[in-house]
């Protein structure tokens, strides 16, 4: 992606988390944790699906693929953040500014599309069961997950060239922990409302859509499960679909609160970016590890574990 750089800006001073003079040490301690919980957690999601048989299954491809985009997603600003908590630089180049604002909305927006894509996986399971194997072939599959990638890209490509097309000329003080759009656009040295309204459109549209199509997927969805007369059916039915639906609400919420305001608040934006980059791709692997059985097994098969794992509820 090129464009033309207009700034005399070279770098960029990443502010940190307001408010946290002096405990940069407790941060640091607290915030490690999460983070390698996360490449962990991930890793072992993605290594089960890979290597176990019994997951190769489009349900657990794209469990796959979303363990991939976590990891991507939580390095996209951890590691800068943590470095800096114990005293390295808070210089931040314009380049790798560029390049940490395209990667954050790229593996954001391709997680969102690809929530999306788990929602009708899900509904084409519950609601034509019988068609599933052949309408989710291993083809439509990969075809689905590449659009994900090739959307998110086009998603981000927009927000980074409407960012960065202007001028930066000072100052150069981020007040984030990380190059975003609602810190760096009040430092431009240019009239920003065009940009402010497309990509507060453009965020808004996209998560408006995969929303409406993952709210009609599981409007199908719960009518197929009712009718079932089964309850057993009904209970086993509505647990494949528990963990999605809650990784959907950890993903949906901060991009609401953060993107979707009117008039952003910078210490709310913040406590909730910090959410969204260190406990929700940590809590994903928890999410579908705990209430999936089949993941679980595979996870004790691969540890090579003979002790007790707690049933799902």
């Amino acid at each position: 992606m090129e464009m033309k750089n207009c700034s005399v800006v070279t770098e960029f001073i990443l502010l940190g988390i307001p408010h946290t003079e002096g405990l940069e040490s407790i941060l640091f301690v607290l915030f490690l944790p999460f983070y390698a919980c996360t490449l962990l957690g991930n890793l072992l999601i993605l290594v089960a699906v890979i290597f176990s048989s019994r997951l190769h299954t489009p349900m657990y491809f794209f469990l796959g693929n979303v363990s991939v985009f976590d990891m991507g997603f939580s390095s996209v600003t951890c590691p800068k953040m943590l470095l800096y908590l114990i005293g390295q630089s808070r210089l931040i180049s314009y380049k790798d500014c560029v390049s940490q604002l395209f990667f954050f909305h790229f593996l954001g927006s391709t997680e969102c599309f690809l929530f999306t894509v788990m929602a009708y996986d899900r509904f084409t399971a519950i609601c034509y069961p019988l068609r599933y194997s052949v309408i989710m072939n291993s083809r439509i599959c990969v075809g689905l997950a590449v659009g994900t990638w090739l959307l998110g890209c086009i998603h981000s490509s927009i927000l980074t060239f409407l960012t960065f097309t202007l001028p930066y000329c000072g100052p150069n003080e981020v007040d984030h922990f990380f190059c975003d759009i609602p810190a760096l656009l009040p430092l431009a040295c240019a009239d920003i409302s065009l940009a402010q309204r497309m990509s507060f459109t453009n965020v808004g549209l996209v998560s408006l859509v995969c929303f409406v199509l993952i709210l009609t997927s599981y409007t199908r969805i719960t009518v197929s499960i009712l009718s079932i007369r089964s309850t057993e059916g009904r209970r086993h039915a509505f647990s494949t679909c528990s963990a999605h639906l809650i990784a959907i609400l950890c993903a949906y919420g901060p991009i609401i609160t953060v993107y979707l305001q009117p008039t952003p608040n910078p210490m709310l934006g913040t406590v909730v970016q910090i959410v969204m980059n260190l406990v929700e791709p940590m809590l994903n692997p928890l999410i579908y590890t705990l209430r999936n059985k089949e993941v679980k097994l595979a996870l004790k098969i691969l540890l090579g574990r003979t002790g007790h794992i707690p049933e799902s509820a």
